[in-house]
């Protein structure tokens, strides 16, 4: 019979910290910096920590090639701690699929995942709903891939071609914006979010502000109605 795996305290955790070779010179971004947040939320919480795992100088792209976050995966797996703790989303990881995959690991396998920046915290009702709402990104960036042309599409109207935006993709975009706000995400907060995925904007532009996200907020109230505030 196979070895049956170890069922791990509910309050341990690893933390894990990442930092690039091109983040080493920005601030916020070190590691002694992201340490003291995780320190910090693990006092909080009462919780034990069974191991910390880095990666330093290591781009994020992928989690190939990351022995820090590999060690602390097979650890979570193999049961030795029941969290992994990361004070930043882009600490963990830059693909969006990468993202979905380490959410479905965590579930198969029985541990938890929080990522302090985003409020995601998968051993709780709110904080796994978030998780999914991020994942649904996968999607909407396919869904998106034809907005990405907008530079080609730009240089056709300046040869006098008259193009349409992708309806189903707009459709999109309002409906992501509408569910972050639903879920109590601000319009400074929706902006990052889209920042992060690299989603354009309804215009074709790589930049979202609290100010753009309310423009395409607007667009799915009734045409009679209260306006989307700009305070939030």
């Amino acid at each position: 019979m196979p070895a049956r795996r170890k069922t791990a305290d509910p309050d341990t955790v690893i933390t894990y910290v990442r930092v690039s070779t091109e983040d080493q010179a920005q601030s916020g971004l070190g590691l002694d910096a992201q340490r003291a947040k995780l320190a910090d939320e693990v006092d909080r919480r009462g919780w034990r920590v069974v191991a910390e795992q880095a990666d330093e100088g290591i781009s994020a792209k992928t989690i190939v090639g990351r022995p820090g976050l590999l060690a602390a995966l097979g650890a979570l797996d193999g049961g030795e701690a029941a969290n992994l703790m990361v004070a930043k989303l882009d600490r963990l990881s830059r693909s969006v699929h990468d993202f979905t995959g380490l959410v479905d690991r965590s579930k198969r396998n029985g541990w938890s995942l929080v990522v302090m920046d985003l409020g995601v915290d998968t051993s709780t009702p709110s904080g796994a709903m978030m998780a999914n709402v991020l994942a649904s990104f996968a999607q909407f960036e396919r869904e998106l891939i034809a907005q990405r042309t907008s530079d080609a599409l730009q240089a056709l109207r300046r040869d006098g071609k008259v193009l349409g935006r992708p309806d189903r993709a707009h459709a999109e975009l309002v409906a992501r914006a509408r569910e972050l706000r639903d879920q109590g995400m601000t319009l400074a907060e929706i902006a990052s979010t889209f920042n992060y995925f690299e989603v354009p904007t309804s215009q074709g532009g790589s930049r979202w502000y609290p100010s753009t996200v309310a423009a395409v907020l607007r667009r799915s109230e009734p045409a009679v109605g209260g306006q989307v505030s700009q305070a939030g």
